[in-house]
């Protein structure tokens, strides 16, 4: 399995994942061209996406799916109540739709629902044989009834949106810092380490703290913060760096 992050911010989102017999997009935030450019980057034909996978409907992570989809036959995969909200591809004819999980030959994709202000909205699993990836972004916490499902797994590309101090004496308007703090919103750095916590395990190779704000958090910060709350837990782990928005991540390999 390959995975490399293409954009990561509230300017848009998207992730590759590569297995055996496909290769993955999680998200269509940005552009096509910018899309088309970075798989080009890492030696990839966009032409070869054949899977979508689409977490929400907020425009940082959909924006280019109708001109990249345009006269091609990927599957796009998400739930009915998201599809039926998303007129711009009512007459796409490859639409996959799920409720939980999504099987392909060799990979089976376990969609997560998240808490976020968004129709239907998911996170992802992606297992192919014993490698697995899993990409937490866009919600105000990790429901307690995935952890156990979401242990120990090889890469974790994981929500790290703000600094809780930064935010309060931030310029956002009391609403949004209300929005962005609340259980329908993002996670904190704090959040992150915490569940990181409870995620890490044996197996886990590179965490990616993703959908860092521009206005209230800083690459730096976050990862202080949660190299620090893990240690407040005693789990030792080094290998942790930020996704940016404009440039594309390491192409991590398991």
């Amino acid at each position: 399995m390959k995975v490399c992050i293409l954009a990561s911010g509230s300017k848009g989102n998207v992730t590759y994942v590569e297995t055996t017999n496909h290769k993955i997009l999680i998200d269509m935030g940005k552009n096509k061209k910018y899309i088309n450019d970075s798989l080009k980057s890492i030696n990839v034909n966009p032409k070869d996406i054949d899977i979508i996978l689409i977490s929400h409907l907020h425009n940082d992570h959909i924006s280019a799916l109708e001109s990249f989809i345009k006269n091609s036959n990927i599957t796009v995969c998400m739930p009915k109540e998201m599809f039926a909200s998303l007129k711009s591809i009512q007459n796409y004819e490859h639409i996959k739709i799920y409720e939980d999980e999504i099987n392909f030959d060799d990979i089976k994709i376990y969609a997560i629902k998240s808490s976020h202000d968004a129709i239907a909205s998911r996170n992802f699993i992606i297992e192919e044989g014993n490698v697995s990836m899993v990409q937490i972004t866009d919600t105000g916490y990790i429901k307690s009834k995935y952890l156990n499902l979401l242990k120990n797994r090889d890469i974790y590309l994981l929500e790290s949106n703000h600094d809780v101090e930064m935010l309060m004496n931030g310029p956002y308007p009391d609403w949004l810092k209300k929005r962005i703090l609340s259980d329908e919103g993002h996670l904190s750095n704090e959040s992150a380490g915490f569940y990181l916590s409870k995620l890490i395990g044996d197996k886990t190779k590179s965490i990616y703290l993703m959908h860092l704000s521009e206005e209230n958090n800083r690459p730096e910060i976050a990862l202080a913060t949660v190299k620090k709350t893990l240690s407040e837990y005693e789990v030792n782990f080094d290998n942790i760096k930020c996704a940016k928005q404009d440039e594309i991540s390491e192409v991590m390999m398991v």
